[in-house]
């Protein structure tokens, strides 16, 4: 349930939070936020690239020009949280351990790999990235990072950083400003988009869902798509619960993960963006009731993504 108009740019929370939205919270469109404190602020990720980073911190100013950015949250390593590190690296870049060690094979040398992949991987990997510019990137890392919890005081205000992870990836945390009622969750939540799970286990991801709905939380920030509150949250919790039970299913019926995903049908889900993420999604139910299967490789993830979204093998060619 959204709270507020879905429109690009900064967001008032009220109780000295803000967010920053970026539609249509697609691939890549990730939001970000602000609180802001008495003389110091804290900044909860950075964009996909420094144009759009640079834009953001511009628009922020209003609010921040009395309150310096002082510390920086970044919620997990898929680039759209961190690459614009750079343009912050003069304040302290805090995340979880489990997110720093992913950081250095999750830069754009990755994408770079999927967008000159043949056939439909590629094909779609250059669509959905074609809007972003690295071409003046410099890793950044966190200066800073912490396991389980870290309890920050930024200006007079309480945030409290909570690692919910693995589940979305490796190291996902959420910080939550108790004062405000309001939660900024990175990528735990995915609002109007379909969730996808790169590292799992689904039940993490379903755990951090029921961790935030037990939180006095009136306000919820989502790494992609609009402002929401805890109707999004059971949003987000009964798709994963769906594709965790669906798949389930199928594997005790003796089927492959990819005969599941074929094999499933997404009904009310199926009007989400980005609905080819079922397949991610599945992998990651049956690698937690397998732990021996090998993990499936990216490229593989990426080509059964863009079945599922209509490309075609020879997409591209």
């Amino acid at each position: 349930m959204a709270i507020a108009g879905y429109r690009k740019g900064l967001h008032e929370l009220g109780d000295g939070c803000y967010a920053w939205l970026q539609p249509d919270g697609g691939w890549g469109w990730s939001n970000a936020g602000l609180v802001v404190g008495d003389g110091a602020s804290l900044l909860v990720d950075t964009l996909f690239d420094v144009p759009l980073t640079r834009a953001m911190l511009d628009g922020m100013r209003m609010v921040s020009a009395g309150a310096p950015i002082t510390a920086v949250v970044n919620t997990h390593a898929n680039g759209d949280h961190w690459f614009g590190n750079q343009l912050v690296k003069d304040a302290e870049i805090i995340a979880s351990s489990a997110a720093l060690t992913e950081m250095p094979s999750n830069g754009p040398q990755r994408v770079a790999r999927l967008r000159a992949a043949p056939g439909a991987v590629g094909a779609f990997a250059r669509e959905i990235f074609a809007p972003f510019d690295w071409s003046d990137f410099e890793a950044t890392y966190p200066s800073r990072t912490f396991d389980g919890r870290l309890d920050l005081e930024v200006g007079g205000v309480e945030v409290q950083l909570i690692e919910v992870g693995p589940a979305h990836t490796a190291g996902d945390v959420i910080a939550y400003v108790p004062s405000a009622k309001t939660i900024f969750t990175g990528d735990i939540l995915f609002i109007g988009g379909t969730p996808i799970i790169w590292a799992g286990p689904l039940s993490n991801w379903v755990a951090a869902c029921d961790l935030m709905l037990d939180l006095d939380v009136e306000r919820v920030v989502p790494g992609h798509g609009p402002l929401t509150d805890k109707d999004g949250i059971l949003q987000v919790r009964d798709y994963l619960t769906f594709v965790d039970g669906a798949a389930r299913e199928r594997h005790s019926a003796g089927m492959s993960a990819e005969e599941a995903i074929a094999d499933i049908a997404l009904g009310e889900y199926g009007s989400w963006s980005e609905h080819g993420r079922l397949a991610p999604n599945v992998f990651a139910v049956y690698q937690e009731l397998e732990p021996a299967l090998p993990r499936v490789d990216v490229l593989t993830v990426f080509g059964k993504m863009a079945e599922l979204e209509g490309y075609a093998d020879d997409a591209g060619e």
